[in-house]
């Protein structure tokens, strides 16, 4: 066969036979530039990236300044001077983004673009972050490769922090509406080239970002990762030759080449880029780890403090927009957190201001149901699971979208769960899950033992308040505890002529109408007080299971308890176990007889030493009271010093009592006197009313009996409200000058009093007193009558203190219009302008009735 007649299938047959041929020809007559290529082509034919045939690669380059076959193969020490830049960038600053840009100006520089966009994909959304470079056409022309400082994209590839570039716009790869060259490469991931991105093309509607710096000519080319992961996308772009910037025409198939050499070296820079950001967070998690030991023995200041640095870091950890970290009450079966929803404005780890705590059942919510399960939520989407509570969001106008709710263990015991709120990049991922973990471990720890240095300085402070009181206080002496012998002897040798009854009881009383709700304490003095004490416990209990000396002990140290305060002092005291005695012998098979006898031992000691002050002002002082209670802070305080007071020797009145029956009376006594705090009354009573109009009341219900325990306490801890108008006068006297005096305190630390206990605002005390009894102490008396009708002088008595209240604040405010209209008006007769507390004071005398008993009342109604 003639030369003339082979054919290229006849030439491909013989070089397949003759392969030994075909390599000797190769090497004698094909230079190495060629044989790259070739080999660059089979490469990328194999991985399935086929080049693009939008323009003819054959077309000749119009006024190409250099070969690229000659810059690719031949410029050996430029092109390594490149991949040196490239790997130094690595070691310097490892980051992908940054990686990427000098990726970027390598490839740019290597195939004489005239610049490039760099479109950042965002790992989690997919979402691309677009940069401009500068303008390398100077580098190119010169032939020099050095690169300038380019924007620091580094943080913008992995925060949402605004980087020092040119131009940042936002786009996402899967938005339909995106016609252009980098969302087409990103779609179909292969390499492109565009002659002339000005001619109409179906599949580019809009164009590029490249024309706005002035190119025409593009060559796109994705930067896609070993595990098939899109990185990025790289635009470059050639201005057109008529442009005096540059004489450059399109992009040609060697340049597309050039561009995937570079490509692999830039995916394996990104690998080592990977690998060095997993090391990265693993340092980082490492040197909290040990930040957080060093907590635990070196900045143990509270359980608040190493809270808000764990939620702080935890936050930074899994880059979350909030963080939430609730403790488990296994007492209760509750979830708490004082410090609840920690986001942007607490990134030092410093505590907080202090916030209300919160508290909700185990099992409730996403928070709840991890820590019941023990198991890791990871939520994309919050509002697609039922278990999350939308009436947050609604509340506070925040939108949660992400969640990873992680339990904290402890010796196999779930402490608490920490809440991830918003990934500020897309969802919570499985390498989130994962360092949260670890985190949660050693944050265990942290709260353990935070826990238990939390429980010895609350014992500190305890400490500190029991050297404050016996500082302060002392038990009875003898010389006191032989006076009322003496006082009960006479007394009782007195009454024994006429009463046999008291003889066998063994005490006696001759004070008029203690057995009646109209008694006031005033009339006696505090001697009597005590030996009137030990009278109403024994005609209540007897002695049987008491001990006469032990109840006098006990009396006269509950005296010297009462600190000398206005009005919370031991004549309050006296007063409301007065009130509830006479409840008590009025309704004599109301309430068990244990708790009887804690209702009598509560009102007795429900204020014991008491400082004046109420809860909040307790609170606002930083009082160690306020530190060792939270809640009802004075109340728990009258309790423990109870307590105290029945552990002295010779004072246990309780000593005769079963273990079992000792417990249920202490129980009691807790219970009754907590119920004096008022936050609790409006809770107590709604409760009780509820029941009483669903007629779902019976005395066998122990709960039942516990509500209307507390609003006996309560109705006899504001007896006064209900007593004659003379004592109710003066009652109300000493209450506001123990306010006043609260009044100037805070007046003195800079703060300023609520109108109530401010001196200079004498005037409002009878509109304070009508809100006081028509609010609480009617109410209060209401639903007490219905349960115990005995107790009906009580409200009678508040309803008719009301009218007097009523009729002053009406004086007080003709007053007020005198005032308001000029001095020149008329006075309205009856009105009196209240001047001080003296003068206050003889106005309700004034307005009074000579009534000494609720019989006199009912007579004159």
């Amino acid at each position: 066969m003639d030369d003339g007649q082979w054919s290229s299938k006849h030439v491909t047959n013989y070089l397949k036979a003759n392969r030994a041929f075909l390599e000797h020809h190769v090497l004698e007559h094909v230079d190495a530039a060629t044989l790259e290529r070739w080999y660059m082509r089979r490469v990328w034919r194999e991985k399935a990236i086929k080049p693009s045939t939008i323009d003819n690669p054959t077309e000749e380059m119009l006024c190409k300044k250099i070969s690229m076959s000659k810059w690719k193969f031949c410029r050996h020490t430029d092109k390594r001077q490149m991949l040196e830049t490239l790997m130094n960038s690595l070691a310097t600053q490892p980051q992908p983004g940054r990686i990427l840009w000098e990726l970027a100006c390598c490839v740019a520089s290597s195939v004489g673009a005239d610049g490039f966009i760099l479109h950042l994909a965002h790992p989690q959304t997919g979402v691309f972050r677009v940069f401009r470079s500068c303008d390398i056409e100077t580098d190119i022309d010169n032939g020099i490769f050095d690169p300038k400082i380019y924007p620091d994209i580094s943080a913008s590839y992995d925060d949402d922090r605004d980087a020092a570039c040119s131009s940042a716009n936002f786009y996402a790869v899967s938005n339909k509406e995106r016609h252009n060259v980098a969302s087409y490469v990103a779609k179909h991931r292969h390499t492109i080239t565009v002659r002339d991105i000005r001619r109409p093309d179906s599949r580019f509607e809009d164009g590029s970002i490249c024309l706005q710096d002035g190119g025409v000519h593009i060559l796109g080319a994705p930067v896609v990762q070993n595990d098939g992961t899109l990185t990025g996308v790289i635009e470059l772009y050639r201005r057109p030759v008529d442009n005096n910037k540059s004489s450059r025409g399109p992009f040609q198939q060697d340049d597309e080449e050039v561009v995937s050499s570079f490509l692999v070296w830039g995916g394996i820079a990104l690998h080592y880029a990977d690998m060095y950001h997993a090391l990265a967070n693993q340092r980082n998690l490492h040197q909290f780890l040990l930040t957080v030991v060093k907590s635990i023995f070196q900045d143990m200041v509270s359980m608040d403090a190493v809270i808000a640095k764990v939620m702080t870091f935890a936050q930074k950890l899994v880059d979350a927009d909030r963080a939430s970290l609730f403790l488990v009450d296994h007492k209760s079966n509750e979830l708490y957190a004082r410090i609840f929803d920690m986001g942007d404005g607490v990134g030092d780890g410093q505590t907080p201001a202090a916030a209300k705590e919160i508290r909700f059942p185990l099992g409730t919510g996403i928070a709840g149901q991890v820590a019941v399960t023990g198991k890791v939520l990871n939520i994309p989407d919050a509002y697609l699971d039922s278990r999350f509570n939308r009436a947050v969001d609604q509340q506070t106008g925040y939108h949660t979208t992400s969640i990873l709710c992680m339990p904290i263990f402890i010796q196999g015991q779930v402490i608490g769960v920490m809440q991830m709120v918003n990934k500020h990049h897309g969802t919570f991922t499985a390498e989130d899950e994962e360092s949260f973990e670890l985190f949660a471990v050693y944050c265990g720890l942290a709260l353990h033992h935070t826990k238990l240095y939390d429980r010895i300085r609350v014992s500190e402070q305890k400490y500190r308040v029991t050297l404050e009181v016996l500082s302060y206080h002392n038990c009875c002496t003898e010389s006191e505890f032989n006076a009322v012998q003496q006082l009960n002897n006479s007394t009782l040798e007195a009454a024994g002529q006429s009463d046999n009854r008291y003889v066998q009881q063994n005490v006696a009383s001759n004070t008029i109408g203690l057995d009646q709700f109209w008694f006031s304490a005033f009339s006696i003095n505090d001697m009597e007080k005590v030996h009137n004490a030990v009278y109403m416990f024994v005609d209540l209990f007897g002695l049987g299971q008491f001990e006469q000396d032990s109840l006098i002990r006990f009396m006269l140290t509950v005296r010297k308890n009462y600190r000398r305060v206005p009005y919370h002092n031991w004549t309050h005291g006296f007063a409301v176990a007065n009130s509830m005695y006479v409840i008590l012998k009025r309704a004599p098979n109301t309430f068990q007889p244990l708790e009887a006898v804690a209702l009598f031992v509560s009102a007795l000691c429900h204020d014991l030493d008491h400082r004046g002050k109420n809860n909040k002002f307790m609170l606002d002082t930083a009082s160690p009271l306020a530190a060792i209670y939270t809640t009802s802070t004075m109340e728990h305080h009258h309790f423990n010093q109870t307590v105290i007071i029945l552990q002295q020797e010779g004072h246990n009145i309780l000593g005769k009592l079963k273990s079992d029956e000792f417990k249920e009376v202490l129980r009691n006594i807790k219970h009754c006197i907590l119920a004096t705090d008022l936050a609790l009354f409006f809770p107590n009573r709604a409760k009780l009313a509820q029941i009483v109009e669903e007629d779902q009341f019976t005395w066998d219900n122990k709960d039942h009996r516990l509500l209307v325990q507390a609003i006996a306490m309560t109705g006899s801890d504001l007896c006064a409200s209900s007593k004659p108008w003379d004592v109710q006068s003066e009652t109300v006297k000493v209450i506001f000058e123990e306010f006043y005096e609260q009044g100037d305190e805070e007046k003195k630390a800079g703060r300023v009093p609520i109108p109530m206990m401010d001196r200079t605002q004498l005037h409002l005390q009878p509109d304070s007193q009508v809100g006081f009894i028509s609010g609480i102490c009617i109410p209060c008396y209401s639903l007490l009558y219905r349960l115990i009708p005995e107790t009906k002088p009580l409200l009678d008595g508040c309803q008719s203190n009301m009218e007097r209240w009523k009729q002053l604040a009406k004086d007080n405010e003709f007053v007020d219009s005198d005032h308001a209209h000029g001095a020149g008006k008329p006075r309205v007769d009856g009105a009196t302008e209240i001047k001080d507390s003296k003068h206050l004071h003889s106005l309700t005398r004034a307005v009074s009735l000579p009534i000494r008993s609720y019989s006199d009342l009912d007579s004159q109604q």
